[in-house]
């Protein structure tokens, strides 16, 4: 497993993607209140979530640092930082950098990324060696209708044969496409760099479910356990989904179970709340 610099233990991260529909500042509001150990940032449509300058802010202001940023990869984020993939990199890399945070998570490229996806393996190398920031790029899954299978992407979805020196694990997306969760961790070996912990049946309309841990059909307990095991050395990301929740004190539920099963069965000791968090209005 890729070790990221100076990360004395596996770190419990929130993704700012897990309160949607709430903001950016809410996610930093909620890591702190609830204990995590630092947040993820999903750059997307949300201006604080592009804004550096705000994100240093929040981090200070409720002392829950930024530990991973999330490029904007998705078809909804498109248009956010531009249209060029690569500028979309350079800037998640600028922001992963003054923020202090170790991984910048992308997706692997669409087909009609053409150029990008050509040059995808050896760009991504020349990044590198400007940087100490890990590009972890997140394993996928196919979509389907009825008997139909297509990929959308210029790359497999399943990350174990390409060449990426370091890769993202996301269990929802595990579900999504059938996969071992446990057998993929352990092909990558080394390459294993951040895991997005979800949970997910894979049976549902919209496959990518991003449960809470312990609520679908993947080995969640079972990878954490693993990832103990193993000494893992990087961050864990609690990367679900409270959209159905009905109020805040519900999405707050479901965040502090999350955070809960997780430590439980990384091993971890049991954290506190913070009381009188700050508002999040930095």
């Amino acid at each position: 497993m890729t070790k990221t610099a100076g990360v004395p233990r596996t770190r419990l991260a929130l993704s700012t993607s897990s309160v949607y529909p709430d903001s950016t500042p809410d996610a930093f509001e909620t890591a702190a209140r609830l204990g995590y150990d630092g947040v993820e940032v999903m750059v997307y449509t949300d201006p604080v979530s592009q804004n550096m300058d705000v994100l240093r802010r929040l981090s200070d202001y409720h002392q829950i640092p930024v530990v991973a940023v999330h490029a904007p990869s998705l078809l909804l984020t498109q248009r956010v930082w531009g249209r060029d993939p690569w500028e979309k990199l350079r800037r998640s890399k600028d922001v992963a950098e003054r923020l202090g945070a170790s991984v910048v998570v992308l997706h692997p490229p669409f087909r009609w990324q053409r150029e990008y996806a050509r040059d995808f393996e050896a760009g991504l190398a020349r990044m590198s060696e400007e940087t100490d920031v890990v590009f972890a790029v997140e394993n996928m899954y196919p979509l389907r209708a009825r008997a139909t299978e297509v990929v959308p992407y210029a790359r497999h979805w399943d990350p174990v044969g390409q060449d990426y020196p370091n890769v993202t694990l996301d269990l929802s997306h595990t579900a999504a496409s059938g996969s071992d969760a446990l057998a993929m961790a352990a092909a990558l070996g080394d390459r294993l760099a951040h895991v997005h912990m979800a949970d997910g049946t894979g049976t549902a309309i919209a496959p990518d479910e991003h449960l809470v841990p312990g609520r679908g059909g993947q080995p969640c307990a079972e990878m954490l356990e693993w990832l103990s095991a193993a000494g893992y050395p990087g961050i864990v990301v609690l990367e679900v989904n409270t959209r159905r929740a009905q109020s805040k004190e519900e999405r707050q539920a479901d965040l502090a179970e999350a955070l809960a099963f997780t430590r439980l069965h990384l091993g971890l000791p049991a954290g506190q709340a913070v009381a009188g968090s700050g508002s999040g209005t930095a």
